[in-house]
């Protein structure tokens, strides 16, 4: 059974850094696509990053691009989304998805398009 287990959420000042993970299991961590999205109050959910599986490139929306960063540690099963300068608007929940093989045209920031999601991990940034 697939799971995955966001963490690393909690209240941070701006300007500063925070390291959410997305803990995996179920599944060969790197034959999967992973994203990251983030929904605020009133707001649509959102696509934050997305790698694909098929040749590790992450992309990142052009809100965080540059502050975010996507790493991942195969041993662990774990992907990480180190957020530096965090903006008040970055506050948010977050979520990470999963999808088997890799994504359709390189990218996807359709959350319709991954099958596994995590529960979520709560970022409040205050200014």
């Amino acid at each position: 059974e697939v799971h995955l287990v966001e963490s690393g959420g909690g209240l941070v000042q701006a300007g500063r850094s925070l390291r959410l993970s997305c803990a995996t299991s179920g599944f060969i961590f790197d034959h999967y696509s992973i994203a990251w999205f983030r929904q605020a109050p009133g707001k649509e959910r959102e696509g934050v990053s997305c790698t694909s599986a098929s040749d590790g490139t992450t992309y990142y929306a052009d809100s965080v691009k540059g502050r975010f960063t996507v790493t991942s540690d195969n041993a662990k099963s774990t992907n990480y989304l180190q957020m530096n300068s965090v903006k008040p608007e970055d506050t948010a929940v977050y979520y990470c998805a999963a999808v088997g093989g890799p994504l359709v045209d390189g990218s996807s920031w359709h959350d319709y398009d991954y099958d596994y999601w995590g529960q979520g991990t709560q970022v409040t940034v205050s200014s």
